[in-house]
């Protein structure tokens, strides 16, 4: 098997596949024709000591087969000739000359008023740099700075040099009498030596509002810059005053002096005019819960550990914001903080950025999958499942046995799409339509019952979901958004039972309207069919002789919500989360919001704009005209002119729950009945809500009667960025 050696597996089926490798290497020449063929499995591949590093490129917009393009790589231009096949948008890789041993390139512009020898700073890694602008730069131009780093790219503090052709800024790195060290990072800053200060000679100055002694580096003279870092320190009001503010559901995340993110309601994100209105409701729906995954290590082994799973009260959930790998482990909740409020197309860009951090470099080895194409699936899981956690961020190569090819991306895309299209089949029973859509999957509660080895594959699906998101691929499955929330720790309200149960969802909420719930007849248990076999569970202790009661009603729909949101599945949830926290730090996920995760891990839909249009029904006041009715000719224009692709998928996962569009387009839509329910667009007074409300079940939006484009396309935007369901739900 030339230098390939396999990954210790936790299953026989991976010990035999170990086996069946090293016996072939064994055997004569002439007995190798078949034995030549790797058996299926992953297998661990050294670094090479060649000096080229890979990348991943994306082929740009108007590129063909043949054609050359231009790409920065460890800081350096180069050009890159498109492989046959590959189209614009698809993703290769490519070999580059690798940096100097310890450094790491980074790319500034140079600010307005900045002239050549003047010195301007730069963010790195969230310390702060002096740079100093290098001869004949003007601004807004880009100079390459090279910056020292350790062996995962965390970086040191120094500029080594910069370019346009690689000047270096001269200056000497001093040493601060200060043993304190901020969980925010360290600020840098740069001063002249002072007359008469020797080398090796303390003096004092006022840097950040505070006195500090400095001492003078080996080989400075009065005069030279000198460079020294400070701890960033920041008061208790100034931690508590960082947040992140999703502006969806009401809910936004404080930090607090423990460096952890606490979730908190701010009432004031709901729209007063409909708090007024359904103040009873909103009440409702403030109970929340959070699950918390919690790991330990086992007595009986240190290197096994045990993971705990639960709902909490999303006030008391936390979410530590220290990822050890990245920053010299440092707090990211000033990143975190800055980039949640930022775009969608920014956060993904610093989320890439904090990924390569941790990406296990080409050099130090990488992962080969050998899988069989007619047991795709189940080679898939067993190989996967037997990579230890320290190599799932390592790149990976996949190879269908008996087939020729390299794979350059193209291999890696297809097995990603078909290994999820096999997963969440409903026919393989691990996974089951949403109640309200069948675009969406959610957990199949007997999934043990068809399969003794569901919680693995769970574990692989995780594991999938992680790899897929750390490696820029898409995979074939949209889950319900309580997974997606579970997977981002954000609060579940009782809205979400919806799209697991619709049936249950809408008897609880009749229950509020009720002036005795006792005429229910209702007792604290719930009735589960497992595969035509009645079953009835107590939601708690002697629950079967607890009747509901306008006293305990609070109680029994927290009990609902606890059992259908994660107790009937926890097992399985439990195994998907510790799978894809294997790759993906949960704290980098914090800058999205769940719509978002599903676009990261589903794709932008490609979406036939004429297709929407004719399987679009109009009813209310636009019944009359349709398509030709005022307000509706903006709505179309502005999804077609002023919408780009990310606003077109948040405006079906507005109003039909997913970004996902059925693979006979628009026309096989279908509501909570499992009928055809095409896009629906229904009118409603604007004095009933300024805002356009959702109903998924049926995939209608209540358009308003507006009297102008410009508030049309004010309010749709608000309400598609701000709520995945509306503000309102039948």
């Amino acid at each position: 098997m030339g230098n390939e050696s396999s990954t210790n597996s936790r299953e026989s089926r991976g010990r035999e596949a170990r086996a069946s490798s090293l016996n072939a290497s064994s055997r004569p020449p002439n007995q190798l024709s078949t034995a030549s063929v790797p058996p299926p499995g992953a297998y661990s591949v050294p670094g090479s000591q060649r000096r080229q590093a890979q990348f991943y490129v994306t082929v740009p917009a108007g590129i063909r087969p043949g054609q050359e393009f231009p790409v920065i790589a460890n800081g350096q231009q180069l050009m890159v000739r498109c492989p046959p096949g590959i189209r614009p948008g698809e993703r290769i890789v490519v070999s580059a000359p690798r940096n100097s041993q310890g450094t790491q390139a980074y790319m500034a512009t140079v600010p307005h008023g900045v002239r050549s020898g003047e010195q301007f700073p730069v963010l790195v890694n969230n310390q702060q740099l002096m740079v100093t602008c290098p001869p004949g730069v003007r601004p807004g131009m880009q100079v390459r700075i090279m910056v020292p780093t350790s062996r995962r790219g965390t970086s040191l503090s120094t500029p080594q040099e910069m370019d346009p052709s690689s000047s270096s800024s001269g200056s000497e790195n001093a040493r601060v009498n200060s043993h304190m060290r901020s969980p925010f990072g360290n600020q840098m800053f740069e001063v002249n030596v002072p007359q008469g200060v020797r080398s090796g000679q303390a003096f004092a100055l006022i840097a950040n509002g505070q006195r500090v002694m400095v001492t003078c580096p080996a080989n400075a003279r009065p005069g030279q810059k000198i460079r020294f870092q400070l701890p960033i320190k920041l008061s208790s009001d100034e931690i508590q005053s960082i947040k992140l503010n999703y502006q969806k559901d009401g809910w936004i995340r404080c930090l607090s002096t423990d460096l952890t993110f606490h979730w908190i309601r701010s009432e004031g994100e709901v729209d007063g005019q409909l708090k007024d209105s359904r103040d009873l409701t909103w009440a409702f729906e403030r109970i929340a819960f959070v699950r918390e995954l919690r790991s330990s290590a086992t007595v009986s082994s240190k290197s096994k550990v045990d993971h705990s799973l639960q709902l909490v009260p999303a006030k008391e959930a936390s979410l530590s914001t220290v990822v050890p790998a990245i920053n010299n482990g440092t707090s990211l909740a000033q990143e975190l903080s800055r980039y949640a409020a930022m775009p969608f197309q920014h956060k993904e860009a610093w989320f890439r950025q904090q990924i390569a951090k941790i990406q296990v470099p080409w050099e130090d080895g990488h992962i080969k999958i050998n899988v069989r194409r007619e047991n795709l699936l189940q080679d898939s899981m067993e190989a996967t499942e037997s990579i230890t956690q320290g190599d799932m961020r390592k790149i990976f190569r996949f190879e269908f046995i008996s087939e020729p090819g390299v794979d350059a991306g193209g291999v890696a895309r297809e097995w990603f799409q078909l290994v999820s299209a096999l997963l969440f089949n409903p026919d393989f029973a691990l996974w089951s339509y949403s109640s309200i859509n069948q675009m969406c999957m959610q957990i199949n509660p007997s999934s043990g019952v068809a399969n003794d080895e569901h919680l693995r594959y769970f574990h692989f699906t995780g594991r999938l979901l992680g790899k897929a998101l750390f490696d820029r691929q898409i995979v074939a499955g949209h889950l319900v958004r309580p997974l997606y929330k579970h997977i981002l720790g954000w609060p579940v309200t009782v809205a979400d039972l919806e799209q697991l149960d619709a049936d249950t969802y809408a008897n609880l909420c009749k229950l509020k309207d009720l002036e005795d719930v006792e005429v229910c007849c209702l007792d604290f248990t719930v009735t589960e069919d497992h595969w035509g076999t009645a079953q009835t569970i107590e939601l708690k202790s002697d629950g079967a002789n607890c009747m509901v009661t306008n006293r305990n009603v609070d109680e029994y729909i927290q009990l609902q919500m606890r059992y259908r949101l994660l107790e009937r599945v926890k097992e399985q949830i439990k195994a998907l989360l510790v799978g894809f926290y294997d790759v993906i730090p949960e704290a980098l996920l914090s800058v999205f919001d769940f719509q978002e995760l599903e676009l990261l891990l589903c794709g932008l839909p490609e979406i036939d704009i004429e297709d929407w249009k004719r399987n679009t029904e109009y009813t209310g006041d636009y019944e009359r005209k349709g398509a030709s009715n005022k307000v509706v000719k903006w709505f179309w224009e502005v999804v077609v002119d002023e919408f780009d692709e990310e606003h077109k998928a948040r405006l079906l996962q507005f109003v039909t729950g997913t970004s996902g569009v059925p693979a006979q387009g628009f026309c096989a839509l279908q509501g909570n009945d499992n009928n055809i329910r095409k896009f629906t667009i229904n009118s409603i007074p604007e004095a009933v809500s300024v805002f356009p409300k959702a109903h998924t079940c049926f995939n209608r939006i209540d358009l308003p009667l507006y009297e102008s484009k410009k508030k049309l396309t004010k309010f749709l935007t608000m309400a598609i960025q701000m709520e995945a369901t509306g503000f309102d739900i039948d």
